[in-house]
C-alpha cells in the first residue's frame, strides 16, 4: 500500500528547470515536498526521500495525507 501510494504521488510531480540551470521539482498539494538539484535524476530521487520523510512525519504526528487513486493513508489505518 505505502509503495504504490509513493508511485502515485510521484506520478503527479511536476518539474521545471531554472534560470540557473537546476531542476525543481515538487508534488501538488503536498505542501513543503520539494527538490532543487542539478540532474533531472538526482531531482527525482531526492523528492522522493522528501516525500518519504514527510509522510512519515505527517503519519507520527497522526495528520491526514491527500487520498491517492483510491489509496488513503490516516494514522488509524497504519496503527492497526
Amino acid at each position: 500500500m505505502l509503495t504504490a501510494y509513493i508511485r502515485a504521488a510521484m506520478g503527479k510531480a511536476q518539474y521545471k528547470i531554472l534560470d540557473d540551470g537546476m531542476y525543481f521539482g515538487e508534488i501538488p498539494d503536498f505542501q513543503g515536498v520539494w527538490a532543487s538539484e542539478a540532474t533531472l535524476e538526482e531531482c527525482r530521487g531526492i523528492l522522493q526521500e522528501v516525500l518519504e520523510e514527510w509522510l512519515l512525519l505527517k503519519l507520527r504526528d497522526n495528520e491526514e495525507v491527500p487520498e491517492l487513486e483510491g489509496i488513503a493513508l490516516s494514522p488509524k489505518a497504519i496503527k492497526a
